[in-house]
């Protein structure tokens, strides 16, 4: 057998965006990289980033708009944590210990604990958002016992793609064929009363399980009262309130916690994405103090869902423990409901410019939709021949085609969403800036003005060249 080729970081380092795709279709997923095609992303390599900004080899900026899906919320590459990191690893501290306790969870947990508010106080610590909503889903059948072991969910709800997770999130794709577990029908998201009657109707049910905001449902805002109502029923049905914030917590909001928003205090709530500092996976929730020891709280029981072996990992918890006080101490709470609160304003500035192509805007904080009408039919004849050019995710939809145009022109990267593909999801990092806001406008407005058979046109003549220079770059601080 010959001796393997093996790759080291000096080798992905010469690797063009070119060898990189071709790993990926050979030896990753080639059904998911036609989508990173189709826009265009996979034309672009990224050799650093820092702030709100990816950059090129060359040094050619990239403004994040998508920002990990509430990944990096503290910045790409933030200098305090870079400092952290090397000086742990200089120290030669360690990670792995499940038979020393770690000063670096007690740190984390720590800092968790003095923020979170009302009594939750026991921290769980695993590495991804499935994980720790699974963990608190089974916190809730522990305390309920074995005769209320059901949960219920909202539709168009996303906790996960585990299986205990999944059985909770509302899509019919992911599900799939999947045995999993068997839970009551998904309630509309925002509708209390209909959360009340299906509580009402199964006493088996235990827990309730929901997104603050929904994410890949659209960025969907519940209207105000709805959590204070919810709280008020779970309270007299004896019924556990999880909240799941992988996404909206950590300060997106304009609040530490999304909850917070709303005046209540959930029996757990889970926390991941940016609780790693964009540097670490690390995942969190945080429950009651007298919901996790009836659970958990004896030597017997204690054992049953403790933290997996990456749980609590040295370096990481470490890294978390700095970017939960970056959060608080740089007031990127604040902060992001400032900038959230312009970028809303530009937008819907916008929206009543072009009332036939942006439908709503909507969100909290630097979590924001842009809902964009579907494309009529008579339009759709118009364009018949250019339309039936383009990839069946991107017919019918213009954020796929905006999406793709604001990288390839302007340098500017966006998502989507799971459930509705006439939205836009802005989640930047949490440090951007009004001038950021301003150029994403100004561009986004550009695009719009050419209307939809004009964002077809420049999408077929952009998709022969996406290699080509940018119309526009964004502005960078200084030091980025």
């Amino acid at each position: 057998m010959p001796d393997p080729k093996l790759w080291g970081l000096e080798d992905v380092e010469r690797l063009s965006a070119d060898g990189i795709r071709d790993v990926h279709e050979t030896h990753v997923n080639p059904g998911q990289l036609k989508y990173t095609r189709m826009l265009g992303f996979d034309r672009i390599r990224i050799d650093r980033a820092r702030g709100a900004h990816y950059f090129t080899p060359d040094g050619t900026p990239l403004l994040d708009f998508m920002g990990g899906f509430g990944s990096v919320n503290i910045g790409h590459n933030h200098p305090r944590i870079l400092a952290l990191s090397r000086r742990f690893q200089e120290a030669l501290h360690h990670d792995i210990s499940q038979t020393f306790l770690s000063a670096y969870a007690a740190g984390l947990v720590h800092n968790l604990a003095e923020l979170a508010p009302g009594d939750l106080d026991f921290v769980f610590l695993g590495n991804t958002g499935s994980e720790v909503m699974e963990a608190a889903i089974k916190l809730a059948e522990q305390y309920q016992g074995p005769d209320r072991t059901r949960t219920l969910y909202a539709k168009n709800s996303f906790h996960g793609k585990s299986k205990g997770a999944l059985s909770v999130t509302d899509s019919a794709l992911l599900r799939g064929h999947f045995r999993l577990i068997e839970e009551p029908p998904a309630v509309p998201f925002g509708d209390a009363d209909a959360l009340e009657a299906a509580l009402a109707a199964d006493p088996r049910i235990g827990a309730v399980v929901l997104e603050t905001i929904q994410g890949g449902a659209g960025i969907v805002v519940p209207p105000a009262g709805y959590f204070s109502r919810v709280r008020d029923i779970c309270n007299q049905r004896k019924v556990l309130l999880v909240l799941d914030e992988v996404q909206c917590g950590l300060g997106r909001t304009g609040k530490f916690f999304a909850f917070e928003h709303e005046g209540i205090i959930p029996d757990v709530v889970a926390v991941a994405k940016s609780l790693g500092g964009a540097k670490a996976a690390v995942a969190a929730y945080i429950a009651r103090r007298d919901v996790y020891l009836k659970a958990y709280g004896d030597p017997k029981t204690s054992i049953i869902h403790g933290f997996s072996t990456f749980g609590g990992m040295g370096e990481g918890s470490a890294i978390a423990m700095e970017a939960v006080k970056i959060i608080h101490e740089e007031k990127l709470a604040e902060r992001a409901g400032q900038t959230g609160e312009y970028l809303m304003t530009r937008l819907r500035e916008l929206k009543d410019r072009y009332p036939s192509l942006i439908k709503d805007v909507r969100g909290r904080g630097l979590m924001v939709g842009v809902e964009f009408q579907g494309i009529g039919h008579a339009t759709l004849s118009a364009i018949k021949p250019l339309a039936a050019m383009l990839d069946d995710r991107l017919q019918g939809g213009l954020p796929g085609l905006i999406g793709a145009l604001l990288c390839a022109d302007y340098r500017i990267v966006v998502a989507f969403t799971e459930y509705n593909r006439n939205v836009i999801r802005l989640e930047p990092p949490l440090v951007l800036r009004r001038e950021d806001v301003d150029y994403f406008i100004q561009c986004l407005d550009a695009l719009l003005s050419k209307g939809p058979v004009g964002l077809v046109m420049r999408f077929m003549a952009r998709r022969q060249n996406f290699d080509a220079q940018p119309i526009d770059t964004p502005p960078v601080p200084p030091n980025g």
